[in-house]
């Protein structure tokens, strides 16, 4: 089975499913990546597998597990869902040689598109669960100019001084995600936060902003403009991609309208920077988050399944 036909068919399959995927090309393996085939039928499956390890003092620890065996997944052929399930078993037959069963810290990923749902069924009896999802905006050039005002909320450049309020609000945020398998609240998970706050606040022009309430700063969000979104660029089919990375609210304050201020002024921020897509990650089973962004405007595009232990 060559590799280029399964992604000339993925491609054709995938455009007619959302127009903001970018069009897959055909893997290529470098270093310890492996290549992995499967055929049912008249369909046929290639998977791209890696593995990367953090350390536990890497900032990149809180959002994942130590380990991580990704599975890049290309589809053709008149039935995908059982391409998938024959690669998925091809799959669990290489991890079997590398992961040790039941260990919390090795996980197994896959990103899917949000829209081509073919194999949930096949994903869910492998002991896969949807975890993440990437939800893209496309931005509202035409909008009026500037977010509606929120009453008693004041947006503003965040400064150092502020770096304790940043702490306390970014620290509920990591604890209340926990519960939900995107996020993991490991030891010095304060002196982690600390750094990038820290990192970002001495930046001539951070892009941390603090909301006040009647004065109190009880809210924060974080972004990325577009000459800083290249690392997930390969995501959307935009040129210009604003990544928002954080927004958190006091639970004194929710309810107020202060997330609603703050993700109006990231849009307009975003709008005046001219990035054609907004992208954020959100957590599928978050009962505040997941809604409130996609009552902002935002849709799933890609969908993040995980097994974690990844072998059973």
């Amino acid at each position: 089975m060559h590799n280029d036909v399964t992604a000339t068919g993925h491609a054709a399959r995938i455009a007619t499913v959302d127009a903001l995927l970018p069009a897959p090309l055909p893997f290529r393996v470098h270093g310890d990546d492996i290549l992995l085939t499967a055929e049912a039928g008249e369909t046929t499956a290639a998977g791209l597998a890696t593995c990367t390890e953090v350390g536990p003092d890497s900032p990149q620890s809180i959002w994942r597990a130590r380990v991580e065996h990704r599975l890049e997944v290309q589809l053709a052929g008149p039935d995908p869902a059982a391409g998938l399930d024959a690669l998925l078993t091809r799959w669990d037959e290489h991890l079997h040689s590398l992961a040790q069963v039941g260990d919390a810290e090795c996980a197994a990923v896959l990103s899917r598109p949000s829209r081509d749902t073919a194999g949930t069924t096949e994903l869910l009896r492998h002991g896969f669960a949807p975890v993440g999802v990437i939800a893209v905006r496309p931005a509202a050039r035409m909008a009026a100019p500037g977010p509606a005002t929120t009453p008693g909320v004041c947006i503003r450049h965040a400064t150092p001084d502020d770096l304790g309020t940043a702490m306390r609000l970014m620290l509920e945020l990591q604890r209340y995600d926990a519960q939900f398998g995107k996020v993991t609240v490991r030891p010095g998970i304060e002196e982690l936060l600390e750094k990038e706050l820290l990192r970002q606040l001495e930046r001539p022009e951070p892009q941390l902003w603090i909301a006040e309430l009647y004065g109190r700063p009880l809210g924060m969000v974080l972004l990325q403009l577009p000459d800083e979104t290249g690392w997930i660029g390969h995501r959307v089919a935009a040129s210009r991609i604003g990544y928002l990375s954080s927004l958190a609210v006091s639970e004194a304050a929710r309810s107020a309208g202060v997330g609603s201020a703050l993700a109006a002024h990231a849009h307009q921020v975003f709008d005046e920077a001219g990035a054609d897509v907004v992208l954020l990650h959100t957590a599928v089973a978050n009962p505040r988050s997941t809604p409130f962004w996609y009552a902002q405007g935002y849709r799933p595009l890609w969908t993040g399944w995980q097994r974690r232990p990844a072998a059973r």
